[in-house]
């Protein structure tokens, strides 16, 4: 059971390393910089947060409206005012197909990625097509859960290392958490659509109170939308799996030692208990045969002595 509690520790530093490098870095390390860049205060962006922008953007999406020479480059981006995403891994992508976005340039639709801090992709262009149809700027959704998910990915990261640390109840019961990751950011973002939909203002067109598509292909009047998960969820997936092994290996290895002790004081107990009562019998049976050899030594002696008197 030795390799069982070991393996559950990989697991969990597995678990561990996945959720620091995918979200707890990039969303500390990013936080506020795009308040800071909206107020004009790009001096107070500190130093690192460029090459970690910078590190996170390769292999992501880029519009084709970004130029070539600041792709991919956050000091060029912010120069030239371009719209910039948040770099932690995206965890949902909707997009949208309509007339006037052409294959050509959107080949998989007008893009915006879901993440736990913030938006990346096309926000701007979506958010002119939300207003179209009278539906909130994307902005508006999630706002406490945005500025809250550093803080959350932070403790969620220490719960993780304490588990490696620590065989202490209350935190192995915490790792339902990680376990139901992916399951609460599925009804929190589905919480935010229902709301999207159903908050509607007037727009140029006028559409009745609808769900927008959680997960699938669907259309919103003349727009074809489609919304699937992609690398960031597969991470919580993997997060979530690696944590309920890692939970389940651990209390069967702790049971097992619990057991183990268990046995052995009971077996020592047990023995005691039998030494005990051996060593008080042969004591006892010493004792009763000291005691009949002087009185058949000396009592012979004792009557002669008597006799004699």
């Amino acid at each position: 059971m030795k390799v069982t509690y070991f393996i559950s520790k990989i697991l969990a530093v597995f678990a561990l390393t996945i959720i620091l490098y995918g979200f707890v870095i990039p969303s500390v390390g990013f936080h506020g910089t795009l308040e800071r860049i909206k107020d004009g205060r790009i001096g107070d962006i500190p130093s690192y947060v460029y090459p970690l922008w910078n590190f996170y953007q390769k292999d992501r999406y880029i519009s084709i409206n970004t130029p070539q020479k600041t792709r991919g480059n956050l000091r060029g981006m912010i120069e030239i005012s371009e719209e910039i995403g948040v770099p932690s891994m995206p965890i949902w992508k909707f997009s949208l197909e309509a007339p006037n976005y052409p294959k050509e340039a959107f080949p998989y639709g007008l893009p915006v990625f879901i993440h736990f801090d913030g938006l990346s992709g096309e926000v701007h262009e979506m958010n002119t097509i939300n207003h179209y149809v009278g539906m909130a700027h994307m902005e508006r959704g999630g706002i406490y859960e945005r500025a809250l998910a550093p803080y959350s990915l932070i403790m969620l990261a220490m719960l993780l290392a304490l588990f490696i640390i620590y065989d202490i109840k209350w935190i192995d019961t915490f790792m339902l958490i990680p376990v139901l990751l992916p399951f609460l950011f599925i009804g929190i973002y589905g919480y935010w659509l229902y709301w999207f939909g159903h908050t509607l203002q007037d727009g140029a067109i006028k559409i009745e109170p609808f769900m927008p598509i959680l997960l699938g292909d669907g259309k919103v009047a003349q727009f074809t939308t489609h919304a699937y998960p992609v690398i960031g969820f597969w991470a919580l997936l993997s997060i979530s799996i690696l944590s309920l092994f890692a939970w389940r290996l651990k209390i069967k290895a702790l049971k097992y030692q619990i057991a183990q002790k268990n046995n052995f004081s009971s077996t020592f107990f047990h023995d005691s208990c039998f030494s005990r009562r051996y060593i008080g019998e042969y004591t006892h049976g010493y004792n009763r045969y000291e005691s009949q050899y002087i009185g058949k030594k000396f009592l012979p002696l004792s009557v002669a002595l008597s006799q004699n008197l």
